[in-house]
């Protein structure tokens, strides 16, 4: 997989096209109805996974410091339905974890994650804090590297 970071300004309407594409496809039809466009995709980096046709396969955000946590934290953190199962959500989310450390030394990160992924998250260094609680009718967690 092919990553690329890019900052909102600068994804271009392709790449913007191809990451609401696929949330769409994974947050809305797959999960249920919610507001995907919350105000903060602009105020964050934007990490891509395509393979070597180019297809976007996995995508996450970082949002900026002081825009929703006072850590960076990642979100949006989608595998493409025929990628699931190949380690493209791990590698995806190393990569945002590396890109986190080079852009914010020192810094935690935080997520909120959904609970039924919270092995997969425990395995790359997060733990959860605080009580689970729905978002988008989903139960989470906020977990914390």
């Amino acid at each position: 997989m092919k990553f690329t970071w890019s900052r909102f300004e600068e994804l271009g309407v392709h790449a913007l096209y191809d990451v609401l594409a696929l949330r769409c496809r994974v947050f809305i039809m797959e999960q249920g109805a919610y507001q995907d466009p919350d105000g903060l995709d602009q105020h964050a980096w934007h990490l891509l996974g395509r393979d070597d046709a180019g297809r976007l396969l996995a995508y996450l955000r970082v949002v900026d410091p002081g825009m929703k946590y006072d850590e960076p934290s990642i979100g949006r953190v989608i595998t493409a339905p025929e990628a699931r199962g190949t380690g493209a959500g791990k590698a995806l989310m190393r990569e945002g974890i590396v890109r986190c450390m080079q852009a914010w030394p020192g810094r935690a990160i935080r997520i909120s994650a959904q609970a039924r992924l919270e092995r997969f998250y425990r395995e790359l260094g997060f733990q959860p804090v605080g009580d689970e609680y729905l978002e988008d009718n989903i139960p989470h967690l906020g977990p914390r590297s």
